[in-house]
């Protein structure tokens, strides 16, 4: 697999395209991250982490809306992928439908939102756009 986070996307997309309660995706260090900001953020509705076999999984509980049974994410965006990577400053950081959505970056200080990065003052690979 070349690029894990775009299978990660993938895997969460083609769930809340099908109305997929629960999903589960093979675990990293990274796709970790990922999820804790989608929860925290209330992308999702919860998630563990399962450390069985080589590798692990996450399982990953998704976030409907009660009336009208539309997920709570719109749109996964991969944005800086294997054959181009996309690296920006703190001073033109991204802005997702005007700062509605967010912006996930691999920065040296971790994995973080656009306006954690903004406001540490750092800048880095913009991984992916959720809203």
């Amino acid at each position: 697999m070349t690029d894990p986070i775009a299978d990660y996307l993938t895997r969460l997309r083609n769930a809340i395209m099908a109305k997929h309660k629960v999903v589960e995706i093979p675990a990293s260090n990274l796709k970790k991250e990922i999820t804790k900001i989608l929860f925290d953020k209330g992308y999702v509705l919860n998630y563990k982490f399962i450390e069985e076999g080589p590798q692990g999984a996450i399982k990953i509980a998704l976030k409907y809306d009660a009336a009208t049974k539309a997920s709570a994410i719109k749109c996964l965006k991969r944005v800086s992928r294997p054959g181009l990577r996309k690296y920006t400053g703190y001073k033109d950081m991204p802005r997702v439908i005007n700062g509605l959505g967010i912006a996930i970056l691999s920065t040296s200080k971790g994995v973080m939102t656009d306006k954690e990065a903004a406001e540490l003052k750092i800048g880095g690979e913009v991984l992916c756009y959720v809203y």
